[in-house]
């Protein structure tokens, strides 16, 4: 069983992975409303929220999520959500073999994205 790393948080993980296209559609202190578009090859690296959750919802395409913590496989087709409490830590790949579109419901609390390693 391979440790993981824990690294040190940031307030803006934008530079650490690429996607097809990122959007900010609300944002005020505490909450924020976010837009991805991820290619069938793209994923956002494991990684937790130290005090917000993550609401997924799929918008186009289907999505894919590996949670540990207790260990989980999700998928999620059009229409579809689900909540990555806050501490646990998460995955998200495209599942599809066409762009995977979502929504990021992020709050309640200040942002950071603790990468894992």
């Amino acid at each position: 069983m391979q440790t993981q790393e824990r690294l040190k948080p940031v307030k803006d993980a934008s530079h650490l992975y690429e996607v097809e296209r990122r959007a900010r559609h609300a944002e005020r202190p505490g909450f924020r409303i976010s837009e991805l578009q991820l290619s069938p090859t793209q994923t956002v690296p494991w990684h937790f929220h130290t005090s917000i959750s993550d609401t997924f919802y799929v918008l186009e395409g289907e999505m894919r999520l590996f949670l540990q913590n207790p260990k989980q496989d999700v998928r999620l087709g059009v229409g579809e959500s689900f909540v990555a409490i806050a501490g646990r830590p998460h995955l998200v790949t495209n599942a599809g073999k066409t762009s995977l579109t979502f929504l990021i419901l992020q709050g309640v609390g200040e942002y950071d994205y603790v990468p894992l390693v």
